[in-house]
This record gives C-alpha cells, sequence and structure tokens, in this order.
C-alpha cells in the first residue's frame, strides 16, 4: 500500500530503505468510502492524507449552503487543511471522498518526528510545500487573468482524467464559474 508514497519521496528526495522504513512505520492506513469525509468545517485538522487510491476534494460552504471547490486531489497526492493542522484551530474546510479511496494519514506529532529525525523527509516536505505555493500562485494568477475556457483548458491539460472523474458542476465551482458556463464551453470546444 505505500508504493505511490514511496514513489513521491524517491521522486523528489532519494532516500535510504532505512528512512523510508522509518517514514512508513509512521503512516497509519485508512480507507474512505465515496462521500465520507476525512474532515468536516468545525473539527480540528489532526492529520494530512496521501492517497494512494481514489479521488478526495475540500471545499468551504457559503452562506445559501453551495459548494466552493478549493483542491481536487487524486492519486499520488496530498491533502489536508493546513491552517487547521499547524494553528490547531477549527476547520473552514470539508474534505470529502468522490471515490471510494485508500489513504496513508500521518498525524501532527508523527509529522513533527519524521521532520525533527528523518532528514530527506524534511527536504522532501519543503519540496511540496514550494511546489503547493507556486501552484497556489499560478490558480490565483489564472483566476484573475484567464478566461473561462482558458481556464477549463488548463485545468483538463493539467488533469486528463477530471472529465471522468468529478462531476461537472464540482469542476464548475472551483474554475468559479456556473455549471451552465462550463457546459457551453464544453459544447463549444467539442464542436471544434
Amino acid at each position: 500500500m505505500f508504493e505511490l508514497l514511496i514513489k513521491s519521496i524517491q521522486d523528489k528526495v532519494p532516500s535510504t530503505e532505512e528512512e523510508l522504513h522509518l517514514c512508513k512505520t509512521h503512516f497509519t492506513p485508512k480507507r474512505l468510502r465515496r462521500k465520507q469525509f476525512l474532515l468536516q468545517e468545525g473539527d480540528v485538522c489532526n492529520r494530512m492524507a496521501f492517497i494512494e487510491k481514489g479521488a478526495l476534494y475540500s471545499y468551504t460552504t457559503d452562506a445559501k449552503g453551495g459548494q466552493r471547490v478549493m483542491q481536487f486531489a487524486f492519486e499520488g497526492f496530498w491533502i489536508s487543511d493546513l491552517y487547521s493542522f499547524f494553528t490547531r484551530e477549527e476547520s473552514k474546510l470539508n474534505i470529502e471522498a468522490l471515490e471510494d479511496c485508500e489513504l496513508l494519514l500521518l498525524d501532527h506529532e508523527q509529522h513533527d518526528y519524521l521532520l525533527k529525525n528523518v532528514r530527506q523527509y524534511e527536504t522532501y516536505i519543503r519540496i511540496l510545500y514550494q511546489n503547493a505555493y507556486v501552484a497556489l500562485q499560478q490558480r490565483i494568477e489564472g483566476t484573475l487573468g484567464l478566461t473561462a475556457e482558458e481556464k477549463y483548458s488548463h485545468l483538463v491539460e493539467q488533469y486528463a482524467t477530471i472529465v471522468n472523474r468529478v462531476p461537472q458542476h464540482l469542476i464548475a465551482s472551483y474554475l468559479g464559474i456556473t455549471p451552465e458556463t462550463l457546459s457551453r464551453i464544453r459544447k463549444q470546444m467539442a464542436s471544434r
């Protein structure tokens, strides 16, 4: 069950078998069923999750009960509410399974232990945070500067399987457009 995690670490930071074994011993495997929550708004986020199989998404809920999708996460991705995880404050996010999932969970104490005791893990996490910051900056730039069609094209380019795995209304929410606009864009693109 640790194949993708080991590959993710090795791709970013070559590590010894001993370092990888030490990392593996601090993760807890967990299965989620489709529509099951990993985290709900109001709870404190006590763990980060690496996805070995499946898909999840994080979202906030607006005053009218609508979902505002923040992130999609597939195999080989991490997902958490890092704000709540680090500040120990209540989460404003929900994290829900889009499909049945196999996850590897890392709680706060285990994360701190690995940061202090496994140099390769510390480097790996630093690289992940750097990549996440760059992705966030690109998402903000896209939100501010791209048309709805450009945003959708970029998303599909980046995550080719997303259209088959994620409901269209959630993709629309992630892009900040209405489902009707997304439907129109998809029809226009299909007719070209």
